[in-house]
């Protein structure tokens, strides 16, 4: 029989044998290659997308990623690093609807925080995410959504432009990241893309250096 331990467990054991505290997260139990493997086997839109594979939220932050880097084309590394790992967090707290998120208010919000600020940490980041940064992310992000929701997740048009209002215009390049990748290949391109951004060498092994199409 198990015994009960002294007290709840609130850490998660990680692949790389890292054990983070969701409640005092250390930038130092912080690894990419957790995060990279993590938000590969998270779905957006709780799996409820077209496809042979889920649309995961690693390739989701390659996408918001992209569309930043295509609208604000003076940003720095630093900025498209914060922005391509805006959702980091959900390597260990999942992808929580926004209906789910409403419903749990700030409780959810504090832990994603924490999680933000000492993933930042790690990276040689600001723990803070800059307000004018914010604004723009999250503004990539909606548009990443609308463009989701309408391919992928079932949307009408005029049912998304309530919700995520019209979106700006394109290039193919960036949509193109809009076709699901399998895990491994949504993986090994979050990964290149951090090296690329951070400056920080991927771990040994076969990582795709390359885009989608």
């Amino acid at each position: 029989m198990a015994r009960t331990p002294a007290q709840p467990r609130a850490w998660q054991r990680m692949l790389s044998g890292r054990r983070l505290d969701l409640l005092d997260p250390s930038p130092l139990d912080i690894e990419i290659e957790d995060i990279a493997h993590g938000l590969a086997r998270v779905a957006r839109w709780n799996g409820q997308t077209h496809g042979a594979h889920s649309f995961s939220v690693a390739q989701h932050s390659l996408l918001v990623e992209a569309i930043a880097s295509h609208l604000h084309p003076d940003w720095s590394d630093g900025w498209r690093l914060m922005a391509l790992l805006h959702d980091a967090p959900e390597y260990v707290i999942g992808d929580m609807i926004s209906p789910f998120k409403l419903v749990m208010g700030d409780a959810y919000k504090d832990v994603e925080n924490r999680l933000l600020g000492a993933i930042h940490l790690r990276f040689g980041l600001p723990p803070q995410t800059p307000a004018p940064l914010k604004k723009k992310t999250k503004e990539a992000d909606t548009i990443a959504a609308f463009f989701e929701a309408t391919r992928l997740a079932g949307f009408a048009r005029e049912e998304a432009l309530v919700y995520f209002g019209r979106p700006k215009a394109l290039p193919a390049e960036v949509l193109a990241w809009l076709d699901p990748l399998d895990t491994e290949a949504a993986q090994a391109l979050f990964l290149a893309r951090f090296a690329a951004l951070s400056g920080i060498a991927p771990p040994a092994g076969p990582i795709a250096s390359a885009g989608p199409g």
